[in-house]
């Protein structure tokens, strides 16, 4: 590895590590977050994309969420949007222990550009909540991500930071925040890796709790 790309790595690890020391309170809990998802190309104006998603809390030993993702993607309005509608099939479990499933159709619209060699994208997210035990709401979503110009390893590993806002069309308004900071690789040509550490922050009863998880992307592209 060249020297510059060493240290480059090294003062981003150590930067993510700090930060999870920091944030890391002990009566927050710890999570872990997979997916697996692969989107192929119907035609040359749609994609069409499919994934699946777990997470694990109480410090990563309990299986509390599950979602399954259908949707397509219309790519042809120009290279720097992409226009999405998908419908999202969650199960989680309430506080008494009970998997509650809800319904989650929603609609993406996605910015994308460069800017002095940074990646840069926004996407903007609707999505009505329809849920069993409690009452059905709409939801927007706000999702900026900044791709660092550099690859670090022999893996070449690409940094990336991201904030995701959450607004809800009710009494709560701004009820959830997150911040991520990870790395993007391909593992072949059809296959590309992310890894991450998340801090959320969620708002219910008026109380504010943080939530910190760590979280291991695989995308497979046909």
């Amino acid at each position: 590895m060249k020297r510059g790309n060493r240290r480059r790595l090294v003062l981003t690890v150590t930067s993510i590590l700090l930060v999870t020391k920091i944030c890391f309170a002990s009566d927050e809990d710890f999570q872990f977050w997979s997916r697996a998802s692969t989107s192929f190309d119907i035609n040359e104006d749609w994609t069409a994309t499919f994934g699946e998603e777990f997470r694990f809390a109480d410090h990563a030993g309990q299986l509390y969420y599950h979602h399954s993702d259908l949707g397509v993607v219309y790519k042809s309005f120009a290279d720097w949007i992409d226009v999405g509608a998908n419908y999202r099939q969650v199960f989680q479990k309430d506080s008494a222990g009970q998997w509650r499933p809800e319904n989650r159709p929603h609609l993406n619209i996605t910015l994308k550009g460069r800017l002095s060699g940074l990646d840069l994208s926004d996407r903007s997210r609707l999505e009505y909540r329809d849920r069993e035990n409690k009452k059905d709401l709409w939801r927007y979503r706000n999702k900026f991500a900044l791709k660092l110009p550099v690859e670090l390893t022999q893996l070449k590993l690409q940094p990336y930071i991201a904030e995701e806002v959450f607004i809800s069309f009710n009494a709560e308004d701004f009820d959830k925040n997150r911040l991520y900071g990870g790395f993007y690789f391909e593992l072949s040509e059809n296959i590309r890796a992310d890894f991450f550490y998340l801090r959320q922050s969620s708002k219910s009863g008026g109380e504010w709790k943080n939530t910190n998880a760590v979280g291991a992307y695989l995308k497979f592209y046909f």
